[in-house]
């Protein structure tokens, strides 16, 4: 148990820059208190004996009463976990952390049903869960993964992997090593489906607005090479733009002289 608290404390140096040395963790990380009262109760909790688990739930109790966080005594945490703040976390009975997880404020490793038995999640080794993020049921979270701040996760995801949203979607795989802290760095795919569906129908506005012409002209008796292309309405409007922010990827107006080419990703669905 006292490895395992050095584990925490080493952990806690490596991955917050605001710790400035072992006693001022020890004495003022909410999340280091919570593990170490709950490595107490998980080990009166295997005991199986009634007795000794009222006492383990109510240590975790008090352990709730103390930092905010609550940790079920059958949890199975590993060594060099950190749980930074904490305010809010919830892990569950049958709930299992790996080595070198961190979970930020919020996080909800929560179970599914009324069923006895493993419903709960399991994190592999060096897990990211970033703020505000549940995890509910029976799944298991691969190794290196980054949970996205207020995602749901509700189905396995792999190892080395980049998931956020509701429910929570894998968005990025790679086996690069992650920043452990870099837990805001997420792609906004809402964003980047959007840009692709305006600039689809702005193509699609041009190509309609090139077609009427090219009937108008023919039928008033004028030559097909005279034909010029009109400005189509533009639907990239200023406040979507505002909350969208601008794409750094590539260009939301696409020029009419190339309506016969479709927007970068999009080149399939004309055939």
């Amino acid at each position: 148990m006292f490895k395992s608290f050095l584990a925490d404390i080493e952990i806690i140096k490596e991955r917050d820059p605001a710790a400035r040395g072992a006693f001022e963790i020890a004495l003022c990380y909410p999340g280091l208190h919570a593990l170490t009262l709950h490595r107490c109760s998980h080990f009166l909790w295997c005991t199986g004996r009634p007795g000794l688990c009222l006492v383990a739930r109510a240590l975790s109790q008090l352990g709730r009463w103390l930092t905010g966080i609550e940790i079920h005594p059958g949890a199975s945490i590993d060594q060099g976990v950190f749980i930074d703040h904490g305010m809010g976390v919830v892990i569950g009975e049958t709930a299992v952390i790996g080595q070198r997880c961190l979970l930020y404020q919020g996080v909800t490793l929560g179970g599914t049903g009324k069923i006895h038995g493993k419903r709960h999640p399991t994190l592999e080794a060096n897990v990211v869960v970033g703020a505000g993020a549940k995890i509910l049921g029976a799944i298991r979270i691969g190794s290196n993964t980054r949970i996205g701040a207020g995602s749901v996760v509700l189905r396995n995801v792999p190892s080395d992997c980049t998931v956020v949203g509701i429910p929570g979607r894998v968005v990025q795989q790679s086996g690069v090593a992650i920043d452990p802290l870099a837990h805001s760095a997420l792609p906004d795919t809402e964003a980047k489906v959007i840009r692709n569906l305006m600039e689809r129908i702005d193509w699609l506005e041009a190509e309609i607005t090139l077609q009427k012409r090219c009937l108008l002209d023919l039928a008033a008796g004028r030559p097909f090479e005279q034909i010029s292309p009109a400005e189509a309405q533009n639907i990239l409007d200023k406040e979507i733009v505002d909350i969208l922010g601008p794409d750094e990827e590539t260009s939301s107006s696409w020029p009419l002289e190339q309506a016969d080419q479709t927007p970068s990703g999009l080149r399939d669905v004309r055939s």
